[in-house]
């Protein structure tokens, strides 16, 4: 297994990763923290698809695919948190003002996980962020302890896999997800 983490540039690579079976379906397309509220809603169907079209035509960071032989089999989202709702979210602390960037979703495909793809995904980010001249990424995993995440709401990560990457605990938040505490990790570029 040949696996290579690199900026997410390709559609279609993206939409296999983040789009819907049916292209009326209304998936997520990792929209939801990039965009405000109001057009998160507006956005149906195939507009949500081409409104990730028109960001990865644009050249606005969206994130990092992982490819295994050549084919897309993950992906991380990561982006300037100016750029995200995490910027005003309530709920998700800022620790100081630092121009850092988000990490906040990881995806690997039924098929591919269990092979480390997840620990690829986060290096491969930071990495991007820090070419793109971050001083900080910080990711917002849930923490789950030893108990089981339900794989559709796991989309965060969890808090471990970021220590393993040397992220190390910033903040508590008060933002809960599938029943688990999320917290505020954090890597220095510096």
């Amino acid at each position: 297994m040949t696996v290579e983490v690199r900026p997410a540039s390709k559609f279609e690579d993206v939409r296999a990763l983040l789009g819907p079976k049916s292209p009326q379906a209304n998936v997520c397309w990792c929209l939801s923290y990039r965009i405000p509220s109001k057009l998160n809603r507006e956005l149906r169907g195939p507009a949500r698809g081409e409104y990730v079209a028109g960001l990865l035509r644009s050249g606005a960071p969206l994130g990092v695919l992982a490819y295994e032989d050549g084919e897309p089999v993950g992906w991380a989202a990561v982006a300037p948190r100016a750029d995200t709702s995490f910027a005003c979210n309530r709920k998700i602390p800022h620790v100081d003002d630092l121009p850092v960037w988000s990490l906040w979703c990881i995806r690997v495909r039924p098929g591919h996980r269990g092979k480390g793809l997840s620990h690829a995904l986060i290096a491969g980010a930071v990495e991007y962020a820090r070419a793109q001249g971050a001083p900080a990424v910080e990711a917002y995993p849930l923490d789950n302890g030893d108990a089981r995440v339900d794989l559709t709401m796991a989309y965060p990560g969890v808090r471990e896999n970021f220590e393993r990457a040397g992220f190390t605990h910033a903040a508590d938040t008060t933002s809960v997800l599938a029943g688990h505490p999320r917290v505020l990790m954090r890597l220095d570029l510096g």
